[in-house]
């Protein structure tokens, strides 16, 4: 079995960090390298990401198979669930689940909604969709590649909710970006 963060104490606090700072500023690109390396098929961010908000206690989804699938259920000792509705926290290494098929929350308890993962081709802060909400500025630019075509109408969907829906973090090598349900895109035509 491959070992999970480089050092257990500063490795998890370094995830937390990347993350909580994505989250805080949507559409940001943050670097988070603080694994040996992983089993193949799973990226170091995507890795650290769940290995930071994973536990005993958090229903897992993921698509992972073998060895991944094995490192993520020993390092996480997360309840690994079939059905997408039943999972705190989702990872897609190969197809992102349809945003509409995780658990939203409720009006009573949105905190609980679901957190879904997802390892993309690329992330790219120069140009691509117009992201604008809580924790930017003015506007930010993000290009993702290896998501659904429709993956901005599906957000858009998402945002309906409000306060429930999906908190997403994308993840392509070591570099990670989140986008918290409150974020808005928009596509340039």
């Amino acid at each position: 079995m491959k070992p999970g963060f480089s050092d257990p104490v500063f490795g998890a606090q370094s995830g937390f960090a990347a993350l909580m700072n994505a989250m805080a500023r949507p559409g940001r690109i943050q670097d988070c390298n603080a694994l040996h390396e992983p089993p193949p098929g799973l990226d170091p961010a995507a890795a650290a990401a769940l290995l930071t908000l994973a536990d005993a206690e958090t229903p897992l989804w993921t698509d992972a198979e073998g060895e991944a699938r094995d490192w993520i259920a020993f390092h996480t000792g997360a309840p690994l669930v079939e059905d997408v509705a039943r999972a705190q926290f989702l990872l897609a290494t190969r197809a992102m689940p349809a945003l509409a098929s995780v658990d939203l929350g409720t009006d009573e308890t949105p905190q609980d909604s679901a957190t879904l993962i997802v390892q993309v081709a690329t992330l790219d802060d120069a140009s691509g969709w117009r992201l604008t909400g809580p924790g930017i500025q003015h506007e930010h630019r993000l290009t993702v590649t290896g998501l659904p075509a429709d993956f901005a109408v599906q957000w858009a969907r998402n945002r309906t909710h409000f306060p429930r829906g999906v908190d997403v973090v994308l993840c392509a090598g070591t570099r990670l970006a989140g986008l918290p349900r409150t974020t808005r895109i928009t596509e340039d035509r």
